[in-house]
C-alpha cells in the first residue's frame, strides 16, 4: 500500500525543498563488496547467485526508513512495503523487467524469485508492483566494469543498483557495485549506511 504524505511532517522536508526541483538530483556511490560467502552458498546449495544479492539488497535496504519514501511526480509518497526488480532475459532475445517483492525468508524470496523471473521470461510481459518501493538492478555478469551511472530520466526516481562479474582475488570474491539514489530520498549518509549493510547481510548469510 501506499499513500502521499506531507513532506514538511518528514525527516525529508529541506531534501524535498534543496532537491525536488533540481535538474539533476541523483547521487551515485560506488563500492567493492567482498561476495566470497554469497559465491560458496550459491554453489554449495544450487541456487542463484543473482537471487541472494537481490535479497541482501531487500534485507539491507528494509532497516532503513527512507526506503519507504520516494519522490514520484513532485510529491513524497510513503510505502508499507519493498521489492527489488531484476532484468530478465525473455524467450525473443530482448530483455524484460520483474518486480520481486522482498520477504524476511529467503526461501520465500527465493520461490517468488523463480517463479516471477520464469513467468516474464515465458511471457515477454513485465511484471510490476506499483504499490511497493521497487529498488532497481541490473547485472552485467558476463562483463567486467569499473563502475556505472544510471540515467535520470525524471520519471524514475527510485533507487538502483548496478555490478558486473565479479573479480578474484586470492582466496576471496569481490563485487564493484554503483547504488544510485534520489538525493530527496536520503541523504549520503543513509546511502553509505546502507552499503555497509549490506557487506553485512552478505557476511551473515549462513550457509
Amino acid at each position: 500500500m501506499k499513500k502521499e504524505i506531507n513532506p514538511a511532517t518528514t525527516t525529508r522536508a529541506y531534501a524535498y525543498e534543496m532537491w525536488m526541483q533540481a535538474p539533476m538530483p541523483m547521487v551515485t556511490f560506488f563500492k567493492t563488496i567482498d561476495v566470497t560467502n554469497l559465491v560458496k552458498i550459491s554453489k554449495k546449495k544450487e541456487v542463484k547467485l543473482n537471487m541472494m544479492i537481490c535479497w541482501c539488497i531487500g534485507k539491507a535496504a528494509s532497516g532503513i526508513k527512507e526506503f519507504y519514501m520516494l519522490p514520484v511526480s513532485n510529491k513524497l509518497i510513503q510505502y508499507d512495503t519493498i521489492a527489488v526488480n531484476t532484468i530478465v532475459a525473455n524467450k525473443n532475445g530482448e530483455v524484460s523487467s520483474c518486480d520481486i517483492p522482498f520477504s524476511e525468508d529467503i526461501n520465500q524470496f527465493n520461490h517468488d524469485y523463480l517463479r516471477l523471473t520464469r513467468q516474464v521470461a515465458e511471457t515477454c510481459q513485465n511484471y510490476d508492483l506499483t504499490e511497493s518501493m521497487v529498488i532497481g538492478t541490473s547485472a552485467l555478469v558476463n562483463y567486467e566494469i569499473d563502475g556505472a551511472v544510471g540515467m535520470y530520466s525524471g520519471i524514475f526516481n527510485n533507487p538502483f543498483l548496478i555490478w558486473g562479474k565479479f573479480r578474484k582475488h586470492l582466496f576471496k570474491k569481490y563485487l564493484t557495485v554503483s547504488f544510485q539514489f534520489h538525493h530527496t530520498q536520503m541523504d549520503g549518509a543513509h546511502a553509505a549506511q546502507f552499503l555497509k549493510q549490506l557487506q553485512l547481510e552478505i557476511n551473515n548469510i549462513q550457509q
